[in-house]
This record gives C-alpha cells, structure tokens and sequence, in this order.
C-alpha cells in the first residue's frame, strides 16, 4: 500500500485533506466539524496508515495516564464519529479497518500536497464549489426533480434558454486548427467583466452561461456545468489547479466589454496539463448581434478541439433568430433577479422582467421559458408555497409556449418531462425526458432528474446509477442530497445515512440534508437519532411544514405523543393562514398510526396531485398502509401499478 509520511504535517486521503499539526479537516475544501478527542484519534491512525493501531497505542496517545473516563466506551464513539464524518462503514471500511480484539488500521493510500501554498489555494476552490448557496427550501417537496444541476430544475432550465437563439441572425466562421492531444473534455470560466460597470456583470455571466449551454449540446464532448463554472469567479489558481480540480482537458476564459450598442469578446483555449494557451479570438460587434457571436464562438472552440459533431447537432449550435437587444435586456434581468437567492421577492421580480421581455416580442422562446420556472419557483412552500394545481397551469401554458417557439430547447422537455410526471402521464414524461438527453447528453442535470423518474417507477438500482453517473460527470453539480434520497427509497438505509451525514458535514447549512437523512433514520428504526438532526431542520427551514410533519412522525414512533399533537395543532394553525402541503399531514398521522386520517389526507394529496403521489410505489413510510385495499387503489389511480 502506497503512503505518504505526513513530513509537512498536512496529508490528503480521497477527497479529505487533513492538517495534523492545526487540528483541521476539509472535505473538498469545507472544513468539517471534529471534535477534538475524534480527530487525535484520526491523527494517530493517520500517521501510522497502513499498519495496526492497538487500542492500547491509541489510550496511551490520545487518553493521558490520569485521565479518568470509560476508555473503551470512549475510543469506541471516537471511531464511529470519525466514520460518520468520513461516510465510512465498520462492516464495508473505505478509510479505517476494524482488527478484531487488536485495534484499528487507516486502509485509503495518503499523499502530501505537492506543496502547502499549492493544497490551500485548491482546498480553498473546492470549498468555493462545494458551499456554493442553496436554497433548502427549494427542495422541501418531495420533488427531487428540483435537486437537478445544483440546485433547481428552475436553474437548468433557465440555463437551458440561453442556447438557441441568434440576436441579429449573424452567421460563424469555421476555423480549422489541430491539438496536441484529443480534447474530451472542458470548462467555460466565468468571462470577465471589464466594462467598468459592475452594473454589467450580469451581462458576462449570461455570455458564460450561454457557452456551456451550446457546448453542452455535443455528445462527444464533456463539460462541466454552470453550477461548477460560475464558482470560479475572480479566482486566482492556475489553469492547471483548476482543471485538475474540475477533471477536465481544456479551460476557456476571456472577457467581455460592453460600450454602449457595441460588444467586444475575448476568448481562449487553454490545455489544462500543460498551461499552454493554443487559440484566442476577439470579437467586435453590435449589440444586436451578440446571439450570433455566442454561436460563433462556441463553433470556433468546437473546430479547435476536434470534437466531431453530427449534423443535428451542427444545425443546433448554428441556429440563431433574430431578436431586439431591449428584449434580450429584459430576458436578462429575469435571469438574474431569478437568481438572486430563491426569495419570493426575486422570483415575483424575475416574473415581471420575463412578462416585460413577452410584452416586447410575443415570439421570444427563453422568456416564455424562464417565466415557466418563475411560476414552478413560486410554487415552492419556501418561496411562495401556493397550491400545485394554481400554478402548474401557469407553468405548463409557459413551457408549452417556449416549445412550440423552439422544440430545441432542452430545458423545456425537462420541465414538460416533471409536469407530466406530477399528472402522473409517465410514458409521456419519459419521453420527454429522453428528448432532453438527446438535446443535452452531457447535462449531468438532466440525467439527475430522469434518475427521479427511474426512481418513482420502482426501477432504483437504475436510478441509483443514473445519479450516481450524473456525479461522475460533473461531481460539483450533483450532491449527496440526490444520492442519500435516491438510497433511502431503495431502502439501502445505511448507505443513505453514510451519504446524507458526508453531505451535512460538507453543507451544515442545508435543511434539505437533515429532512433526508430524518427520512432514513425513521425507516432505519432510529427515529430517536432523526429527531435531532430534524429538530436543526425546522430550525434552518423556519418551521417549515413538511420538515414539522416528519418531525412529528419522529416523535410519535418514540412514543412521544403530545409533541407530535402539538405540531399537528401548529400545523393545521397554519393552514387557516396559507397554503400548507397536504405530505405535512399525511406522516404524522401515519406516525400516530391513526390510517383513517391519514388516508383521508392522502386522498386530499390525490386530488391536489401533490408531488408526493410519485413516490407512492416507493417511498418506505408509507409500508405500515402498503397491504389496505384504499392504498393499492391510491397506486393504481397514479398509474403505477403495472409499471416495470
């Protein structure tokens, strides 16, 4: 086994660094939170990896001689915390083997950073990409859908709609170059704003955006999102740290001006291995036509790096309309008050924007859009909590808008594709869906939703590996949220558990992590271990009513009654004030093993067709009412019965 001795007092194992001499631990550049007794321990097994630790060794390391604690008992909860922060198992060891009544042993080979500055400025880039903002309340349905792309289908979606569109009609160029060496694979860095107004970076943004959606477009090459791209914004690593980081050949990065009715692009290739800059470009043109220069540009990078492109794909990354700049200013906008945070103020916000760019040309696709996940936004509980069936019309008359405009978008088959799946109409659902990889095969977003429709058929191993496939594809777009959701309803608990603990070490901050994993502790029979972790996600998700059902359930399979009463009462308090989500009182009931009312909401949530009608064939905590008659008629009404 190949080991580093840890000389410079910091060691890398997998996607963890560790300095032993500060007493720090990062995963993906997050620093986690170990406790002092736990990471002494983690530093003992550590600098002697490979070999057999004694308990002994590690009570004389760690315990002093007049110490007076249970030693076993306490060297015993040092392990399982370190495993726990690690995603680690006794039974399956990855990092630390159990040696039955002898001690422990660190297995994961270690290597020291090539050098202390170069191992700060990665671990401080990864944790850029890996604490990027999210919205938890975004994900507090069950509608994992919304998990896509970093944060919501909203987000690929409107990303999507930058592609496809020609302001001004201008035609590319074709350029003719050779590499070194194949390029398989890229990232678009953020383009530089240098217009000497910050009040444009906006602008910039939406030429990057645009860029990753185009190359997107081509099967043959990979790269990487927006999610992961846009986190590079005024970083200082080089070319090399940053594309080892991303896993990827090739970098563009440049920069943008905008001067009145005038642009000008400055683009570059750049081989990630090597630092060499092998093509640049600069591009000078009305704002009129600033589509067309994207679809320029992204045909240019196309030629350089030799990809082959069919000629659907060619006729895609070509196609250009053309549309008046104060459209495209309005469309704009929309993105980024879209963007600002998930607040129900941007997205009312966004929605005026895009119904400003509708008013301007009736005929322009990426508004009608961008005004469909607006509406989907709004009708989230965080956000603006109204009713499925009041704004699943406003979304649908959006996006079937935008298609009928423009069948090649594939952010609008996405958003078709999850409409449907909540009509339950699930062929027509998957075939939207496999449209969407079609258009966008390299989208790891989109192969993270449909691994949602994989999941709701019953088909989780499937599913498992479709999400698990998006991760490999773009590993800071995909988190563990999607995973541990996905291993729950396959009812592998422990791995869920593992997956869900690695994710909250990594984003504390998120409610959705700690609702997902109290999921998998109840289903696990661990519901005295779900309630604190929920109990911090009705904390972080200000009381949300999904997170407060499930923490009643909690509470009622402890035996905790009257708290589980309480928050029914709070519950049902909110109701008489707002829309409150019918799964809010669909699992304490079922926790209080009261199933009359518990069908009765379930029949509330048919009629309202409530996201959590997906999960019906799946979804563990409904297994105590899985044998009645009303269930079995419940999946059958959804469509779920005879699918595969």
């Amino acid at each position: 086994m190949a080991t580093s001795s840890p000389t410079s007092g910091r060691l890398r194992f997998g996607v963890f660094e560790i300095d032993l001499s500060s007493g720090e631990l990062w995963h993906r550049g997050n620093r986690l939170r170990l406790q002092d007794q736990p990471f002494q321990v983690l530093r003992v097994l550590l600098e002697r990896s490979g070999r057999i630790v004694t308990r002994e060794e590690l009570r004389q390391a760690v315990w002093p001689a007049d110490t007076f604690v249970d030693f076993d008992h306490g060297l015993n909860t040092a392990i399982k915390k370190i495993r726990d922060i690690l995603g680690d198992s006794a039974e399956k060891p990855r990092y630390i083997e159990t040696i039955p009544r002898r001690g422990y042993r660190f297995i994961y080979p270690t290597e020291s950073p090539e050098s202390t500055q170069d191992a700060e400025k990665a671990a401080a880039l990864i944790g850029q990409l890996t604490s990027a903002p999210t919205s938890a309340e975004a994900f507090i349905s069950p509608k994992t859908a919304r998990r896509a792309g970093s944060a919501a289908l909203g987000v690929l979606a409107l990303v999507a709609v930058l592609v496809g569109v020609d302001i001004g009609g201008w035609r590319s160029r074709t350029r003719v170059g050779a590499t070194e060496q194949q390029i398989q694979s890229l990232a678009v860095l953020p383009l530089k704003n240098l217009s000497g107004d910050p009040g444009q970076e906006y602008f910039a943004d939406a030429m990057t955006e645009s860029l990753i959606g185009r190359l997107s477009m081509i099967r043959g090459l990979r790269v990487s999102s927006r999610t992961s791209a846009m986190q590079f914004k005024d970083t200082r690593l080089s070319a090399p740290e940053i594309a080892k980081t991303l896993h990827v050949d090739a970098l563009v990065e440049g920069s943008v001006i905008r001067d009145g009715g005038r642009i000008r692009v400055h683009a570059q290739l750049i081989r990630g291995a090597t630092d060499e800059h092998f093509w640049s470009e600069t591009y000078d043109r009305e704002l009129k036509d600033v589509l067309g220069l994207q679809s320029e540009v992204a045909q240019a990078i196309a030629e350089k790096v030799q990809v082959t492109i069919t000629g659907a794909e060619r006729e895609r990354l070509t196609a250009a309309r053309q549309v008046a700049p104060e459209v495209y200013e309005s469309f704009l906008k929309g993105v980024g008050a879209f963007n600002e945070g998930y607040s129900r103020a941007g997205v009312e916000k966004s929605i005026g924007y895009f119904e400003e760019a509708i008013r301007k040309d009736p005929t322009f696709a990426p508004a009608y859009l961008g005004l469909a996940g607006a509406y989907d936004q709004l009708g989230t509980p965080g956000i603006g909590g109204a009713p499925p069936n009041e704004v699943r019309p406003k979304v649908i008359g959006a996006v079937r808008k935008a298609l009928e405009l423009d069948p090649s978008v594939s952010g609008g088959h996405v958003f078709l594709a999850a409409i449907y799946q909540e009509q339950w109409k699930w062929s027509e659902a998957e075939t939207e869906y496999k449209r969407a990889l079609e258009l966008s095969p390299n989208d790891a977003g989109v192969h993270s939703v449909y691994s949602n429709w994989l999941l709701c058929q019953g088909r989780t191993e499937e599913a498992l590996a479709t999400a698990r496939h998006a991760r490999e594809m773009d590993p800071f777009a995909i988190d563990g949220g999607t995973i541990g959701w996905i291993q729950f309803h396959a009812r592998h608990y422990e791995e869920a558990i593992r997956e869900l603990r690695s994710s909250i070490a990594v984003h504390p901050n998120d409610a959705s992590n700690y609702w997902f994993l109290g999921f998998a502790l109840i289903a696990n029979n661990k519901a005295d271990e779900a309630i604190p972790e929920l109990e911090k996600a009705v904390t972080l998700s200000e009381r949300s009513p999904d997170i407060l059902g499930l923490l009643a359930n909690a509470y009622a399979h402890v035996g905790r009654r009257a708290e589980a009463l309480r928050i029914l009462d709070e519950l049902k308090q909110k109701q008489q004030k707002g829309y409150v989500p019918t799964p809010a009182f669909v699992f304490p009931y079922l926790g209080l093993g009261d199933k009359e009312q518990a069908f009765v909401w379930l029949e509330r949530a048919y009629q309202e067709q409530s996201p959590l009608m997906q999960y019906l064939k799946v979804h563990p905590l409904f297994d105590p009412i899985r044998g009645d008659p009303r269930f079995k008629d419940l999946v059958r009404r959804v469509g779920l019965d005879e699918r595969l």
